[in-house]
């Protein structure tokens, strides 16, 4: 049963080759938009190098501030993985070789497994398997944290391992009213004002151009579907009494 309470995550991604530009993340999109649908707001995401002291760091103030936190990349079998160690370490734990791991693995490899695959075999003491459906070793979890894969068809595979250990929270409903021909000037005031009369919700501008002109799409978020409804024919009202003629509502925003 979903709880009345906001839920919080944090998204943490892991990596040098997202900083350097060489690799481009689509991992927050997917976790957020999987969670928010367990009501489970991702409310701050962060980009760290592959350096131990920082993860660490990092992982320690996430944890402490948000419900849960969801960690992607570092768990390969190179020498630049070090995400589990840096885990083990925010948490004052040993690694260890879990077993099952090691079964899975000499189950599909056989024979002597190198120093390599073992590093994919650690996890931290007192963490629990998180389910790998698609290819090599699944993630861990341990406290509020989740670690998994940076590649996105396994970590999307390991998330739905995630989302049943999660504490629900209400789902956020979201609406789009679109304008068009209009600039965000013209828009700022009756948007505002719509927004500081309903504080519990989100509302936000998000201008668009291209060669069929421009504009600007407005999402409202909430949590409650009778305010949702009641704010949109708000906003619909104070921008055309502010003159803002060419405005409707869409389809729902995701």
């Amino acid at each position: 049963m979903a709880s009345g309470e906001r839920v919080t995550a944090a998204v943490l991604i892991i990596g040098d080759e997202i900083l350097s530009g060489r690799t481009q993340d689509t991992n927050l999109r997917d976790i957020a938009r999987y969670l928010g649908t367990f009501g489970v707001d991702v409310a701050e995401a962060r980009v760290v190098p592959d350096v131990h002291e920082e993860i660490v760091a990092t992982l320690n103030t996430l944890r402490e501030r948000y419900d849960y936190v969801i960690t992607t990349g570092g768990i390969g079998p190179t020498h630049d993985d070090i995400t589990a160690d840096a885990v083990a370490a925010a948490f004052g734990v040993e690694l260890y070789e879990h077993p099952d791991i090691l079964a899975m693995m000499q189950a599909r490899w056989g024979g002597e497994l190198n120093a390599a695959r073992r590093r994919m075999a650690r996890v931290p003491v007192g963490g629990d398997l998180v389910k790998n459906p698609v290819q090599g070793p699944p993630g861990f979890t341990i406290g509020n944290v989740f670690t998994l894969a940076g590649v996105p068809a396994i970590m999307r595979g390991m998330l739905e391992d995630v989302g049943p250990r999660l504490r629900t929270g209400a789902v956020t409903i979201a609406r789009t009213v679109r304008v068009e021909g209009t600039g965000e000037g013209a828009i700022a005031a009756p948007l505002e004002a719509v927004a500081r009369a309903h504080p519990a919700m989100s509302l936000g501008s998000y201008p668009f151009y291209g060669e069929g002109g421009f504009g600007s799409n407005l999402v409202l978020r909430g949590r409650d579907a009778a305010e949702v409804e009641a704010t949109v024919a708000e906003l619909l009202g104070a921008l055309k009494n502010a003159g803002v003629e060419n405005v409707r509502e869409v389809e729902p925003a995701s």
